[in-house]
């Protein structure tokens, strides 16, 4: 734990609204590498993200590149949680950190291998309002002005779609040398590769992009109807196309070439959900974007998710992760692939 009167003292300094009570701070679990704690100052609350390394990691960098993002939002209408502060000395807390806005909500919550939502929002009349609550939110992020909000160096927009499979087969590549993880087959990995090289959308225009949208990193009002409050968990943000969020997201729901009747997707409570291509034109209507993209992109996240999902799997293979924890993402790496060659199919 680190020491909460150097976190006092130097809230004091860099976020004076939240007061000068004394703090209480309480875990609320470890995300993507990042420790997380409720921090609460007399009727205020914050959250602070902390990195988990120290000594100038990458992980530390990369906890302040999210700051980053997430101060660069604060004033737009993207749903987000203000950035109050950003600290990169670890002569303060230990390691870098920064601090949000704590917003009064609920997200979703993967266990057992499926995404459970909070009542009355897991089942109808609510629960597809979830659906149209996000893509509001994507299609605020995809119609803001990286440049004018002051990313435009962020990323390497240029040939962002072109540079993808590569990207990514070397990351699943890197496993082996990470961990020493010797890999298993991937059905339909060639088949997908192979046809997202040759299908590369003619247009791609640059935009921020989350990186990895979906209720569990999202805050919703507490009360019905759906009210996206905040995107949450940035750590894979970047300047690249926004159209691969809607397709990330949109892989998660049922595709209007697939058979009603047994459809069972990663959340639980889908009746009456909006389906993949639903959602694509509400969304591609409101950014100017061209829906017949749409299967490239789902292709492209369903790849892309099944890569750094694999990276559980090689984590507890490697006994750093829990069996079942890698059991469980095994077989959502296996359904990613399936569900991506068969659109794959779907296009021959």
């Amino acid at each position: 734990m680190f020491d909460t009167d150097r976190l006092a003292a130097w809230l004091g300094e860099h976020v004076p609204q939240l007061g000068f009570d004394p703090i209480t701070c309480a875990a609320t679990g470890g995300i993507s590498g990042k420790l997380a704690y409720l921090v609460e100052r007399g009727s205020q609350r914050c959250i602070l993200r902390l990195s988990s390394t120290t000594n100038g990691s990458g992980d530390g960098k990369a906890l302040m590149r999210q700051a980053r993002v997430l101060l660069a939002l604060n004033g737009t209408d993207v749903p987000h949680p203000d950035c109050l502060g950003s600290c990169a000395d670890e002569s303060i807390l230990g390691a870098p950190f920064y601090v949000t806005e704590a917003p009064l909500g609920w997200s979703g919550e993967l266990h057992d291998g499926r995404v459970h939502h909070r009542a009355p929002f897991d089942g109808l009349p609510y629960g597809p309002g979830l659906a149209y609550a996000i893509v509001d939110g994507l299609v605020a992020l995809a119609n803001t002005d990286y440049k004018a909000i002051g990313l435009e160096d962020f990323g390497k927009p240029g040939s962002f779609l072109e540079r993808q499979v590569d990207r990514w087969e070397a990351q699943l590549a890197s496993y082996q040398a990470l961990y020493g993880y010797t890999g298993r087959v991937l059905p339909g990995l060639d088949l997908v590769t192979s046809w997202l090289r040759a299908n590369i959308p003619s247009e791609s225009r640059p935009g921020l992009m989350h990186g990895d949208v979906g209720t569990p990193n999202a805050v919703f009002a507490m009360d019905p109807p759906a009210q996206l409050l905040a995107l949450t968990n940035w750590d894979l943000a970047t300047i690249g196309d926004p159209y691969l969020d809607l397709g990330w997201f949109c892989s998660q729901l049922r595709d209007t070439r697939a058979p009603q009747a047994g459809f069972e997707g990663i959340m639980v409570g889908m009746a009456g959900w909006p389906t993949r291509q639903e959602l694509a034109h509400y969304y591609t209507e409101r950014t100017d974007r061209d829906f017949a993209d749409l299967d490239y992109y789902l292709v492209l996240a369903m790849f892309k998710s099944a890569v750094l999902l694999e990276r559980v799997v090689a984590l507890a293979a490697a006994g750093k992760a829990p069996k079942a924890t890698g059991e469980m993402f095994a077989q959502l790496v296996l359904d990613g692939m399936a569900n991506a060659a068969q659109i794959v199919k779907w296009r021959s």
